[in-house]
């Protein structure tokens, strides 16, 4: 495989995982560029989610698509904004407006343990009976206030235990080795080398 359809318009989502595919000398290649329209993202869980991201790129455009579904589940509110994170506070997405309305409904609560989720989907074509999977998740805890200018989503707010920085704190190599995505497509790569 030389190059691959990335389901997906976040730019700091390509540039992770552009660098996470590099040592394969795989060209990722963004849907945006190839005129393919986002995919909606109705299901209940990321895997339904990713699957369906992945299917629909590689069927509008023939190549082999990588997807991923992704967010962020706190265990005080029962997992959420879990598949809703990239919208929680409602459209348009925003960052901003997603951490503040985290922060607001956390308020008071003693409970800040989370973990980002992040579900990789490789459809090597649309009607690939076998897509390979890979699951990656990061545990620690929301803080009561943003910290750090790296990253993108819930970053600032995301506090790595094992560093003691956020997830917007820590340097890109570092983040890509520790995070729910870098794991998720570590077991990716590694399926990828044994193909």
């Amino acid at each position: 495989m030389k190059k691959l359809v990335l389901a997906s318009n976040n730019a700091k989502k390509l540039q992770e995982l552009t660098a996470l595919l590099a040592p394969l000398g795989i060209e990722v290649i963004p849907q945006g560029e190839l005129g393919v329209p986002e995919a909606d993202e109705p299901h209940p869980t990321f895997i339904e989610n990713a699957l369906a991201k992945a299917r629909h790129a590689s069927a509008c455009t023939g190549l082999p698509a990588l997807a991923d579904d992704s967010g962020l589940c706190v265990a005080a509110l029962g997992g959420a904004p879990g598949v809703h994170s990239a919208r929680y506070a409602g459209e348009p997405k925003s960052d901003a407006r997603n951490n503040a309305k985290l922060l607001a409904t956390l308020a008071g609560q003693a409970d800040r343990r989370a973990r980002f989720v992040c579900l990789l989907v490789l459809m090597r074509h649309a009607e690939d009976p076998q897509p390979i999977l890979a699951e990656g998740e990061w545990h620690g805890e929301i803080l009561p206030a943003l910290r750090g200018e790296g990253g993108f989503g819930y970053d600032p707010l995301f506090l790595d235990p094992a560093s003691g920085q956020t997830a917007a704190e820590l340097p890109a190599e570092l983040k890509n080795q520790r995070s729910h995505r870098g794991q998720a497509m570590q077991k990716l790569l590694e399926r990828l080398r044994n193909e």
